[in-house]
């Protein structure tokens, strides 16, 4: 792809109200919820999916590369141009809901032509579509890291082949010891966060809380079982998340926890610095809570 087009994909111009490219996909944003939902499962009922060996089908979402996203991490996407909402109702109609968020990581390289790596995969599920005067507001959860096989259409948006790319197999008594630790430090953050006073135009983060009960789910519908990642894994990396308050120098610590956290493929090893993490976090929230009492 050319280095212009990547980049024209990767920061999108602001919306013009007058450009006919921008216009809203009615027929995504005028659908209720639930017939969302049921259009989801007849889809999933009348196209079985491929065998576990084979790539699956999915539309691809490029972003910067700070904006790497994790499995059980929410997020919110302001979708407004033309070929992104068609790049939701297909999502939305065709593939169960989901769609593959990644990373488009410029690489330096001594010829004159600009050229990207494609990095940070993660599967999400779209978990709510709310419409807008102009666009619509879409909420994604990570669901597991894939490695991008084949681009199959570059225009109007980008699809491909994806595959699950899972954490080697680890089991025994450590490994049950530090999930117990980080499910015990994970709440005493949301406790200590929540009696945080903010300004009333910030909202709460809760953001520990919702990736913890995502991680601790028992049944994923709609979903090739090889794309779900086993319960250790899921909870190793829902520690690292935003809090309440942070500064540009910590969500740019966290950043790079995130991407820690995708290059490794050892359960025990993100657990264990995700503890780290956590308890890094407690003691700041314990220091403003200790200031906001003086």
């Amino acid at each position: 792809m050319a280095a212009s087009t990547l980049l024209r994909l990767l920061s999108p111009p602001a919306p013009n109200l007058h450009d006919p490219s921008t216009r809203i996909h009615t027929s995504l944003l005028a659908w209720p919820k639930r017939r969302r939902r049921f259009l989801a499962a007849r889809c999933s009922l009348s196209s079985p999916l491929p065998p576990p060996s084979s790539p699956l089908e999915f539309p691809l979402l490029p972003f910067q590369p700070a904006e790497v996203l994790i499995p059980s991490e929410c997020k919110t996407l302001h979708l407004y141009e033309a070929r992104y909402l068609a790049l939701l109702e297909e999502a939305l109609y065709r593939r169960q809901n989901s769609l593959v968020h990644f990373v488009l990581d410029p690489v330096l390289s001594s010829s004159s032509k600009d050229s990207f790596a494609v990095r940070y995969g993660c599967l999400v599920q779209i978990e709510s579509v709310q419409k807008m005067d102009f666009g619509a507001l879409v909420s994604i959860r990570g669901v597991c890291r894939v490695n991008i096989k084949n681009l199959l259409q570059m225009e109007p948006y980008m699809r491909g082949d994806v595959s699950p790319m899972m954490d080697r197999s680890s089991d025994g008594i450590d490994l049950g010891v530090r999930i117990s630790k980080l499910r015990e430090s994970m709440c005493n953050l949301h406790s200590l966060q929540m009696k945080l006073r903010v300004p009333e135009d910030e909202p709460l983060q809760t953001n520990i809380k919702s990736s913890l009960s995502w991680s601790e789910k028992e049944i994923f519908e709609g979903y090739d079982e090889n794309f779900i990642p086993g319960l250790p894994e899921r909870l190793s990396f829902a520690a690292y998340q935003s809090v309440s308050g942070m500064s540009d120098a910590e969500l740019l610590t966290l950043q790079k926890y995130k991407i820690k956290a995708m290059d490794s493929t050892d359960t025990l090893e993100r657990l264990n610095s995700g503890i780290e993490y956590i308890e890094h976090n407690i003691g700041m929230i314990a220091a403003r809570l200790a200031i906001q009492n003086i």
